[in-house]
């Protein structure tokens, strides 16, 4: 017995000695299995799939050319927006074959910074070191031929703007660094940036371009740019129209304004000025109202403008036409409204009146009975055939759709208030797209500002026939009729006008009541015997004088029909005062 526990021990160390014998045989088995793996791999690496390390390798060398956004320009080839290519100086302390000194005394002159100041930052601690920013192209040259290896230059775009603030909410800005956009520059971003041949090089590890036989040394000195768009625009009318909107804010002490012109024939905007504007090239110290294009997004009671709305309606539904006599009582009360035309102190019961008078004196109460003709779904129909509560689609962003309440939420005053422009609330392109139906013919066109090909054009640009031709042709004869009756401002000696103004009360702030300001407006086209611009002023808050859209908005309204009628040299259709038959 004391014999077997002498041997025990033994019998545990060779049944230890034999489990770490099969450990070590395992391992040495799968580590004959990795070699047999690795080799097998890296034979497949060398002789089977080469290519696609190559290319690997070859793309970790890779380089894009410095790329520039395209230019804007206006219809006739005015430069709006251009890339600028500035650089940024760095010095690499690790790369000194100079002292600071040295460096500096040659630096000096051709970055006008004084020696002393440039030895000074040479000397700064780090990596890289920042001697100058937003150096022009000429001055980059005279860096590089210097061939100092311890500087080196960054390329950065800055995007310009030659005109200054013309057409300011058109072009919108862009900046580099965040890739923030507005306006145009954010519409047609996908375009301005659109290089059709990318340049690509390979690189050392220092940036330096590997030339070989396929590499072209011209491409790779050359920045590529992307696509260039003409816009819709005729800068000369575009200053026209910012001109005399600031001057008309300025002196009636207006908190802003707007002029927008369309050709009513194609939808094309030929002006679109918004005032107060900002400059682009310094668009980031501008306020919230200057940069705001509240001619998109901002909604208002049309006033006064929508009655020629109200009347084609009727008049292409059937209820009226050329020759309806409507009765007009000066006031009518609806619930618990008063309703009262704006000359009833002057004409308390005009009694039976015709379209001609209803334009000529902007009845309400005329308005009122015509809307009351058509049924809440009938008037709810066309309106939204005109356009009203949806986007036009016009190519700028942050465009509203406007209220237009459903007919089923209509009462009795709701009704009777969409008849003089107070049911629904437009926005300022919503209104003038609305209009530009009765200028073609009964057409809408969709509004753009960028000059698109053939092919963009057929699938961007849409033709609705929304009214009659017949019922568009007798409401611009109205118009016409009820502006050569009278005395307004809009008349012109050699050209027939068909115009309305406008004036509306503006909603409170918090949305309940209304302020005491006024949004006073004038809305036209001509020559009307063959329309060639349709013209919408707006003037929000006037607060000198008489606040009305014929003595407001109507002014300008005539002065830039007046200089639009010279620029674009229209054939006259008046004669002496008489109309061209």
């Amino acid at each position: 017995m004391s014999r077997r526990r002498k041997f025990e021990p033994e019998n545990d160390i060779e049944k230890r000695n034999k489990a770490f014998d099969r450990i070590i045989q395992a391992l040495h088995i799968l580590f004959i299995v990795f070699m047999v793996g690795l080799v097998i791999h890296l034979g497949v690496i060398q002789l089977v799939d080469p290519g696609k390390y190559r290319a690997k390798a070859r793309s970790q060398r890779v380089g894009r050319i410095f790329q520039m956004r395209g230019d804007i320009y206006d219809r006739n080839g005015i430069k709006l927006a251009t890339d600028k290519v500035y650089s940024d100086v760095y010095a690499h302390p690790k790369d000194y074959d100079h002292t600071p000194e040295e460096l500096a005394k040659m630096l000096s002159p051709v970055l006008k910074i004084p020696q002393n100041q440039l030895v000074q930052k040479l000397k700064k601690p780090g990596p890289v070191i920042t001697i100058k920013k937003d150096i022009d192209r000429n001055t980059a040259q005279e860096i590089k031929k210097l061939h100092l290896r311890e500087i080196s230059l960054g390329k950065k775009n800055t995007r310009e703007y030659p005109q200054g603030t013309l057409a300011a909410h058109v072009l919108g800005y862009y900046n580099f660094d965040a890739d923030i956009a507005n306006g145009i520059e954010y519409t047609a971003k996908d375009k301005l940036e659109h290089v059709v041949n990318t340049v690509k090089f390979q690189k050392t590890r220092d940036g330096k371009i590997i030339y070989d036989f396929t590499t072209d040394p011209v491409a790779t000195t050359t920045n590529p740019k992307g696509e260039s768009i003409t816009l819709t625009i005729d800068a000369a009318i575009q200053h026209v129209c910012e001109k005399e909107i600031e001057k008309m804010v300025t002196e009636k002490r207006a908190d802003r304004g707007m002029v927008i012109v369309m050709n009513p024939k194609n939808g094309e905007i030929l002006a679109f000025a918004v005032y107060p504007s900002f400059d682009p090239n310094n668009y980031k110290t501008a306020t919230p109202q200057q940069l705001k294009n509240w001619a998109l997004t901002d909604v208002f009671p049309p006033g006064s403008t929508f009655k020629t709305i109200t009347v084609a309606s009727a008049m292409d539904l059937g209820k009226i036409n050329e020759h309806s006599q409507i009765l007009d009582t000066g006031k009518i009360k609806i619930g618990n409204w008063e309703i009262k035309n704006h000359d009833y102190h002057i004409h308390p019961y005009p009694g039976m009146i015709s379209l001609v008078y209803l334009f000529e004196h902007s009845s309400n109460i005329g308005a009122i009975n015509i809307a009351k003709m058509m049924s809440p779904i009938e008037f709810y129909g066309v309106l939204k055939k005109f356009g009203f509560g949806t986007k036009t689609g016009i190519d700028l962003p942050g465009e509203s759709s406007g209220l237009l309440p459903n007919w089923t939420h209509w009462d009795g005053t709701f009704h009777a208030t969409m008849g003089y422009g107070y049911g629904t609330s437009v926005t300022a392109i919503q209104m003038i797209s609305a209009v530009q139906v009765l200028a073609n013919n009964g057409v809408k066109v969709t509004p753009h500002i960028i000059k698109y090909s053939q092919e963009e054009y057929d699938n961007k640009i849409h033709y609705t026939q929304v009214i009659k031709p017949e019922t568009a042709q007798t409401i611009t004869k109205l118009l016409v009729q009820s502006i050569e009756n009278g005395n307004s401002e809009v008349k012109m000696d050699r050209y027939q006008v068909a115009e309305k103004t406008g004036t509306s009360r503006k909603v409170n702030p918090n949305g309940k009541g209304y302020s005491p300001y006024m949004y006073t407006s004038s809305i036209g086209y001509l020559p009307a015997s063959d329309p060639q611009v349709l013209i919408y002023v707006m003037v929000d808050s006037p607060k000198e004088g008489a606040i009305w859209g014929s003595t407001v908005a109507a002014p300008v309204f005539h002065e830039v029909a007046t200089q639009i009628a010279r620029i674009m040299n229209f054939k006259p259709d008046k004669i002496e005062g008489k109309k061209v038959r």
